[in-house]
């Protein structure tokens, strides 16, 4: 029988091939297929390694960031060696090395509303492996507008999501989240941490909903949202349907291009602009504060076991999440010094108490990793 598959392609993929829902035709599928993965990070990471495995013939990755150590507890794509590389560059030749028969197209750029058209158009099926969700928001009205398939994951602490959304064959992400939260209600990864083999899970059934879509085999998760929670290790199903009202694929929808997905997101976004320069201070000026005995309060938003690694001397702790809910027990009279690991939880509290009247509420300008820096290098960074 002819086949595309050249003889190494048959001896790698031999395991496939006698697998009757594979087998040799559904390998020359994987082969002729292209699959963009956006994100090069926790989710990427399995995502990728399992697609370039298994033989998808072209994979395009989007990353604009560099490897961080504090990467390489999840994200298995990167090494020691590969700390302040592009992410995207230390990802190929990984996955290069890996399967030297795929072909990998890197984009060390942030999607957005002026590239994705010229990058997603040369391929099948987008996979999700962002961290934002103005990105999710993106990824999915570009795949109704083209008709094509949305694997999305999502991934915090201990718990994940997974769906694939199709508006031809059930609800898209806008059917079921109308809209994004306000900035700053769910943490990111870097504000709330993550279960290091979570993105693993995750981004491992990803890329299977992403071969069962391309092989035609099982049933992809349309119009499914699944839960994932790692330490009971559980996985909840919940049904989805499609609404008749959504902003872009229903019958009368009121987004009709990708640049107003842009204006959408970017409201959202320009709350986060950083705070004014006057409702902040800076590590040192703090110091000199509590040396000289002026009265201050010093509040720590964090999670309490995040002051088991470096606590800034006379704090205490409210933890972000209990803030707002416990305004009306603030001092209005003294200075109130908000406090995080590097500024940005408490700089939302900041913005939120000031425009509730608190003028005394000012942000530590690059929280507990600044004081260690330029103040008590006896403690940690993290």
């Amino acid at each position: 029988m002819k086949t595309i598959l050249t003889q190494e392609e048959i001896l790698r993929y031999s395991r496939h091939l006698m697998v009757p829902e594979v087998g040799l035709k559904g390998q020359e599928k994987l082969k002729m297929a292209s699959v963009l993965i956006v994100g090069a990070g926790g989710l990427g990471s399995p995502i990728s390694l399992y697609l370039v495995a298994a033989g998808i013939g072209r994979i395009g990755l989007v990353d604009f960031d560099v490897v961080d150590s504090s990467n390489l507890q999840r994200q298995i794509l990167h090494g020691n060696s590969q700390i302040d590389q592009l992410k995207v560059d230390s990802a190929k030749l990984r996955l290069n090395d890996l399967n030297p028969l795929v072909e990998i197209q890197t984009y060390s750029d942030y999607i957005s509303s002026t590239n994705i058209e010229e990058i997603a158009k040369q391929y099948d099926v987008i996979v999700d492996g962002s961290d934002n969700f103005a990105t999710r928001y993106l990824l999915n009205d570009y795949c109704v507008l083209n008709q094509k398939p949305y694997v999305y994951g999502s991934i915090f602490r201990f718990e994940g999501q997974i769906s694939v959304f199709d508006a031809t064959k059930g609800p898209c992400y806008r059917c079921i989240f109308p809209t994004p939260p306000p900035p700053g209600l769910i943490p990111t990864c870097g504000e709330g941490g993550v279960f290091g083999v979570l993105p693993g899970t995750i981004g491992t059934i990803q890329a299977s909903e992403v071969l069962k879509i391309i092989l035609g085999i099982g049933e992809p998760a349309y119009g499914k949202l699944f839960l994932y929670d790692a330490l009971d290790l559980s996985l909840q199903e919940i049904k989805l349907r499609k609404n008749p009202a959504c902003s872009i694929c229903s019958e009368h929808p009121t987004i009709l291009n990708l640049e107003d997905t842009a204006v959408f997101c970017a409201v959202h976004e320009a709350q986060e602009k950083p705070i004014p320069m006057e409702w902040q201070l800076d590590p040192v000026n703090l110091a000199m504060k509590i040396k000289s005995g002026e009265k201050i309060s010093l509040i720590d938003v964090r999670d309490p076991v995040e002051r088991e690694i470096v606590e800034i001397p006379g704090s205490v702790n409210i933890a972000y999440e209990r803030i707002i809910s416990q305004m009306d027990q603030l001092d209005k009279t003294i200075p109130l010094v908000f406090i995080c690991r590097n500024g940005i939880r408490s700089e939302r509290v900041v913005r939120k108490l000031r425009s509730q009247g608190f003028d005394n509420a000012f942000n530590l300008h690059g929280g507990t990793n600044g004081w260690v820096n330029s103040i008590d290098p006896s403690q940690m960074n993290y």
